[in-house]
């Protein structure tokens, strides 16, 4: 070997051998990634500072607080059965009439959201219309329908259904554009028509995701129809805000323990589905 080359610079790659290797820093300049970090820092302290909390109704609400946990240790299921019994009744209906229509509108948008099977005009309206859903807060809508149609479960069943199109919609339709090309082609080889494709190609890629998306949203729809039931759409959030207002903590407690038992049957139920459509 000669004297150059035992003399010779070592490489990068002989520099690293021996080394553990690192994960490079998203942000390569220090000066750059530190600047961000300190920056983020000072505005989250002056985002802190700014929030005006008034201690003494802290101090005051700790009572109110200690009142609640007491007596959601004692909820009380019978003064105000009837009522709850309607609110009930009533938010059920909302969730399954709202989740039916909504996925049932849902699958068409869908597929017209999805870019590798629909038109480009088709593709913008209707990715218009899961755009200005998913923009539009479920309590934001309740309101506005409140205002245009009054109190009653009809402002909440519109929102709900509302809801459940945009969440929905673009789920399926990242589903339909991820889906294996391979089978879609072989079905398209057959001379199916544009139908025909659709319903023994592309539905069965996505009908388990969409039986699974399906029964989340119808889970989120029924907690959703407690909480808009709080501006007057209707549902079990009435019968819990009165509760509120009359500091009837006994009762409001018996209505938060149906809504968490009638969740967690959901969640169990939707387990089940899910498992068995996969």
């Amino acid at each position: 070997m000669s004297d150059e080359a035992l003399h010779a610079e070592p490489s990068e790659l002989d520099l690293l051998i021996g080394t553990s290797w690192k994960k490079p820093h998203f942000i390569q300049r220090p000066w750059l990634r530190w600047g961000l970090l300190i920056g983020g820092l000072v505005y989250l302290v002056l985002a802190i500072s700014s929030v005006e909390v008034n201690w003494m109704r802290v101090y005051e609400g700790l009572d109110r607080g200690a009142a609640f946990i007491k007596a959601f240790m004692e909820p009380n299921f019978v003064k105000r059965a009837g009522d709850i019994e309607e609110g009930m009744i009533e938010s059920i209906y909302m969730t399954v009439t709202s989740s039916a229509v909504g996925i049932l509108i849902s699958i068409p948008i869908g597929l017209g959201a999805a870019r590798n099977i629909a038109p480009l005009p088709v593709y913008l309206v209707c990715r218009a219309i899961i755009s200005i859903s998913r923009a539009l807060q479920e309590i934001i809508v309740a309101i506005l329908l409140v205002a245009i149609f009054g109190f009653g479960p009809l402002a909440g069943f519109l929102t709900l259904s509302f809801a459940t199109i945009g969440f929905l919609s673009k789920l399926l339709a990242e589903d339909i554009e991820s889906m294996d090309r391979v089978q879609a082609e072989a079905v398209k080889a057959t001379g199916a028509s544009w139908w025909q494709w659709i319903v023994y190609s592309v539905l069965p890629q996505v009908k388990p995701r969409l039986i699974g998306l399906s029964m989340y949203r119808i889970d989120i729809n029924f907690r959703e129809s407690a909480i808009l039931g709080l501006v007057g759409a209707g549902g079990i959030g009435a019968t819990l805000n009165t509760a509120f207002d009359r500091y009837e903590y006994d009762t409001a407690a018996a209505i938060l323990i149906i809504i968490i038992v009638i969740v967690m049957g959901l969640e169990y139920l939707s387990g089940i589905v899910r498992a068995r459509v996969q």
